[in-house]
């Protein structure tokens, strides 16, 4: 299944600041040779700003349990601080769960946003905070997608900075985030429309006979062929032009224009061919849907790809209401421990890490008190956010909890600011405008970049 389901002040060369920034920011267009780089020189100056060229987005939809992981509280009361024990990590002063031994030895690689915090305990519009970095407006819910929902990052990646004909701006491994039976909302593009949503590849990677069919061409059909229904379906658009369209035809239009395009990207379909792929390193990732899901974006961002969004969608839920501490150590942990540290150590090999943002986050945290079930509900107060790459500068902490890992006790953030990093780091200003479907200039994003860690 493809779903391609898209008056300020003027400066000295006649462009107003809006329009600039409507464009996407500085790197987009290469505006610096116009003589107008220094609209943004102080951002530009900023450590990290622009050194992305792609986006990693990994979802671990639940609510993994922060204060059992990454923000660990040993001398906390034991309802509190429960079964596990810290572990020094190879950045002194930071330490990590005993359960993940492998990310232990590479904390000089990511940084920790100990302090994120919104009020939003909703699976669902929760998580649309954190795919699009706007809290949504039926907080505490399971909303539905919807077509004035703002867009998930890759949508607006790529709206702002296109990229080559054929290559797709945005690709979903491991399905669509599903909760209550309904897809969460900020998944996808939202007011831009049908021509800017993400490709989804919903078939497991971990299968032996995992491929994407959408992009196989039937046997009997060549790409002459194909160029040949290309060309008879322009021809057709180009008469249909003739009478008034409506939105749904050009909807339609940019749709089968994309579908021809991935149909006709070499580049694409084998780097969603893991066939190739050295066996010894699919084991270091595992050979969990997870871990073949990370090789898998791997070689979409080797490909070309602004954006891949991977969501944890097997292999056991981060929703531990109950039996926490033995769902974490069993099922998620250990995987989680062996993908992630070698996506990250693949990604430092392969010269990819420095140019490639990854943002690994759950929706939210989980309670400080362990309940009666021997789990934690949902907690919104206080989470942690994992960093890497494209900017960022590795073995950093942002941020504190206090005692109880329950509220900030410092330079508390939100979703919105974990967006405007993003967005720091692949060279767009927070302040970039993007037009609604009634054509009103939206900021991408409402938070300011944490500059602690760039």
């Amino acid at each position: 299944m493809i779903r391609i389901e898209t008056r300020g002040t003027r400066l000295c060369d006649g462009v107003t600041r809006r329009e600039l920034l409507r464009f996407g920011g500085l790197g987009t267009l290469g505006l610096w040779a116009h003589g107008i780089g220094d609209l943004r020189q102080a951002e530009a100056s900023t450590g990290g700003f622009g050194k992305a060229k792609s986006l990693l987005f990994i979802s671990l939809f639940g609510g993994p349990s922060h204060q059992d992981i990454w923000d660990m509280k040993p001398d906390a009361p034991a309802e509190v601080r429960g079964e596990f024990k810290p572990i020094e990590t190879n950045v002194a002063g930071i330490r990590i769960t005993e359960h993940l031994p492998k990310l232990a030895q590479m904390a000089d690689k990511y940084a920790l946003i100990r302090s994120v915090t919104h009020a939003d305990n909703g699976h669902g519009s929760a998580m649309y905070a954190a795919f699009t970095g706007f809290p949504h407006p039926l907080p505490n819910t399971n909303p539905i997608p919807a077509a004035d929902d703002f867009p998930a990052f890759g949508s607006v990646l790529g709206t702002l900075r296109p990229p080559g004909v054929g290559l797709p701006s945005f690709i979903c491994v491991g399905g669509a985030q599903i909760v209550c039976g309904n897809q969460i909302p900020g998944q996808r593009a939202g007011f831009l429309g049908p021509s800017h949503e993400p490709f989804v590849v919903t078939q497991d990677p971990s299968r032996a006979d995992f491929r994407v069919p959408e992009l196989t061409l039937p046997p009997d059909l060549s790409t002459l062929r194909l160029d040949r229904r290309r060309s008879l379906l322009e021809s057709v658009a180009e008469r249909a032009q003739l009478t008034e369209r409506g939105a749904p035809a050009q909807t339609m239009d940019a749709v089968q224009r994309k579908a021809f395009e991935l149909l006709g990207n070499d580049r694409v379909r084998k780097a969603l061919d893991l066939r190739p792929e050295d066996a010894k390193l699919r084991d270091r990732y595992g050979r969990t849907t997870f871990g073949q899901s990370l090789i898998l974006a791997r070689r979409l961002i080797e490909a070309g790809v602004p954006c891949t969004t991977v969501n944890w969608s097997r292999g056991g839920s981060w929703d531990t209401h109950g039996g926490n501490f033995t769902g974490l150590k069993g099922g998620l942990l250990p995987p989680f421990d062996q993908s992630f540290s070698a996506l990250l150590q693949d990604l430092s090999d392969r010269g990819l890490l420095e140019n490639t943002l990854v943002v690994c986050t759950g929706e939210f945290g989980r309670t400080p008190k362990i309940n009666p079930q021997a789990g934690r509900d949902h907690w919104a107060g206080v989470y942690t956010v994992v960093l890497a790459g494209g900017g960022v500068q590795g073995g950093r902490v942002h941020g504190t909890s206090d005692e109880q890992a329950a509220y900030p006790a410092s330079d508390a953030v939100g979703p919105w600011d974990i967006s405007a990093t993003l967005y720091h780091c692949l060279g767009i200003s927070p302040e970039t405008e993007v037009n609604d479907r009634l054509n009103r200039p939206l900021r991408v994003t409402r938070g300011e970049p944490i500059r602690s860690i760039l």
